[in-house]
């Protein structure tokens, strides 16, 4: 019994010893790894929380898209814009507001809206669609290089035959002939040729045939 006791004395002595030299350190660890626990389930929470939020705003601007307000439809949209920027709903909520100032004739608001889509959406396909849009935009406005900056930039493969398209669009409108029926039999090499946008294409190429 009394050697049972000793070993038990030794034993509780060591613990002892152990916890003078790391006691301190055992608190710190067991307690920073509650925390993380802790906190990843609070952003979890946040996150889950930020979505939800912007859902119901993106399902409220698309109700005051009916009205075709571009005021209502612009303050709606930048709810989104600057609560929620970095969530998918975001750049749509600026597209959006783009088509609404567009057909209000406000051009400047419209391609603020579709820049802050580049600037800010983390989905590809949907940025080489807003350069397609900005492209279109510019060419109205004779700004030519500025269009073709953007449509000879890096975008989806799926994209191919429209960013051509436009580029022959711009390049016509340009003067810059020979270079528009390149772009144009590129485009009609990417589109599959049951599609009624391919017969557009070969319309647009035939007529550049007709010039000198």
């Amino acid at each position: 019994m009394a050697t049972y006791d000793l070993e038990e004395q030794e034993k509780i002595d060591g613990l002892k010893s152990w916890w003078e030299s790391y006691g301190t350190v055992a608190i710190v660890v067991v307690a920073t790894f509650i925390a993380g626990i802790v906190g990843t389930q609070v952003w979890k929470y946040y996150q889950k929380q930020q979505i939800e939020q912007a859902a119901e705003l993106y399902a409220s601007l698309q109700r005051i898209e009916e009205s075709g307000d571009p005021k209502k439809i612009g303050d709606a949209a930048h709810l989104l814009l600057e609560g929620f920027s970095s969530s998918g709903y975001a750049p749509r909520a600026a597209l959006i507001s783009a088509r609404a100032s567009l057909d209000a004739g406000d051009r400047q608001n419209a391609r603020s809206r579709l820049q802050w889509v580049l600037d800010h959406a983390k989905e590809d396909e949907l940025k080489d669609l807003v350069r397609l849009r900005l492209a279109g935009l510019l060419l109205d406005e004779k700004k030519y290089d500025e269009a073709l900056k953007l449509v000879e930039s890096k975008h989806g493969e799926s994209f191919g035959g429209l960013y051509a398209d436009r580029k022959g669009d711009i390049l016509t409108a340009a003067g810059k002939v020979a270079e528009a029926r390149a772009a144009y039999q590129m485009a009609l090499d990417r589109i599959s040729a049951k599609s009624a946008y391919h017969n557009i294409i070969q319309m647009k190429l035939d007529a550049l045939a007709e010039t000198k």
